[in-house]
């Protein structure tokens, strides 16, 4: 499973559905969804402190889900394209064919009760 996400995510030395985990971890994903961020900023809006945030950041870097750039003293974060784009495409080759039918049945039988 991790094999193909890894190669996906250049350098990345970890597995990402074991990063996302963590609900903090998963937090910042969504934080940094909405754009880059530092350090302090992310640990501004989450319940959790500074250190621990940089800690949760190497796990996500290493998992090939988020990098950073270093600008001045401050390190900014922002999603990686590469790693989120290899997790979607992992659960699409999981779960596309299934979720697909589920759409499909939940659409027929809404059309049944309408015709009831």
């Amino acid at each position: 499973m991790a094999g193909p996400l890894r190669a996906a995510a250049r350098g990345a030395t970890g597995d990402p559905f074991d990063a996302l985990g963590d609900p903090n971890r998963r937090a910042i994903v969504e934080l940094l969804g909405a754009g880059e961020r530092s350090v302090q900023e992310i640990a501004d809006a989450l319940p959790i402190s500074r250190p621990a945030v940089s800690r949760h950041l190497l796990l996500l870097k290493r998992a090939g889900l988020v990098v950073e750039k270093p600008l001045g003293t401050r390190h900014i974060y922002r999603l990686h394209d590469e790693g989120i784009e290899a997790v979607e495409a992992y659960l699409q080759s999981v779960w596309g064919a299934a979720a697909a039918r589920f759409r499909l049945l939940a659409r027929n039988t809404e059309s049944d009760r309408v015709k009831r």
